[in-house]
């Protein structure tokens, strides 16, 4: 299991003890953007979002769970959103987040995997409320792919 964790510039080393904390068995590495870090840990989804969710975080401010990390370019992210298209069981949105990657759009990507997954699926689309959320984070070179059900999406407040 990949998160990736935000944090807030300047926390990212209390950000990862947290993770350490929490987690137990993780591996957190840094990323070219300030206050954004890659956790691995072998817990399940579940298991590691139920340990975030009931740690008291003074430095992480969101989690975003990721199955896979691909090349960032459109044919394997294409790919990577399709297979986890196929086990959405509801409504969804794509969401996504473009650092570092002049080449992709967040806009398009949003736009193009949505329609993408309506036609392969016939799935239906709720931008407000979804049952799932596939996530494309693209870090530079990298694009990280997840799908996500309502709730899964953790934020924390933050004070400095």
């Amino acid at each position: 299991m990949i998160l990736l964790v935000t944090a807030p510039q300047g926390r990212e080393g209390d950000a990862i003890l947290e993770l350490e904390w929490a987690l137990g068995k993780v591996r957190v590495r840094g990323t070219d953007w300030r206050g954004v870090l890659l956790a691995e840990t072998p817990l399940s989804k579940e298991e590691a979002l139920e340990r975030l969710k009931n740690f008291e975080t003074q430095a992480i401010q969101r989690v975003v769970p990721l199955e896979r990390l691909v090349p960032a370019r459109w044919e394997e992210i294409e790919n990577a959103v399709l297979g986890v298209g196929e086990r959405i069981d509801g409504t969804f949105a794509v969401r996504a987040k473009v650092r570092g990657n002049r080449k992709l759009s967040q806009r398009e990507l949003e736009v193009k995997l949505g329609s993408l997954l309506v036609e392969r699926f016939g799935l239906g689309v709720n931008l407000g409320d979804p049952d799932f959320t596939v996530v494309v984070e693209v870090l530079g070179k990298k694009a990280g792919i997840g799908l996500v059900k309502r709730g899964e999406l953790l934020r924390f407040e933050v004070s400095d």
